[in-house]
């Protein structure tokens, strides 16, 4: 054998790099779905903001929208009262017809919050 058909065999023989970049899948996992998720998410905390009044707003604090679910929490029972008159109301009926989504439920549920993170700037969990 010359060299020319060793170096062949043992270029055949050699290992591929099975190392794949992640900057393919991530990318398409931001642009297809977290991109949408946050759009969405961020027209639903500025529907919640123009429609439940700032007395309420400071107890309450968007947690979860998972499946039609809005899960909000509330850090008293009394606020949870109130929200839920105010939901009970006509509030419901507004948010679902300002949102382009689907909004099956809001759920209430008690809680503990940070109202601000750290820059002050109002705080939405999802």
């Amino acid at each position: 054998m010359d060299d020319a058909q060793l170096r062949t065999i043992w270029q055949q023989r050699q290992l591929d790099d099975r190392v794949a970049h992640l900057s393919g899948p991530l990318t398409v996992l931001m642009k297809r779905t977290l991109a949408k998720r946050v759009r969405q998410l961020g027209k639903l905390g500025e529907i919640w903001d123009e429609v439940i009044p700032e007395s309420i707003c400071r107890h309450a604090a968007l947690e979860s929208f998972n499946n039609g679910v809005l899960t909000v929490l509330v850090d008293s029972a009394p606020h949870r009262f109130e929200l839920q008159t105010l939901l009970a109301g006509g509030a419901t009926t507004e948010i679902r017809a300002r949102f382009p989504g689907t909004i099956r439920k809001i759920r209430l549920v008690p809680g503990q919050f940070c109202s601000v993170d750290l820059a002050g700037e109002r705080r939405y969990t999802f």
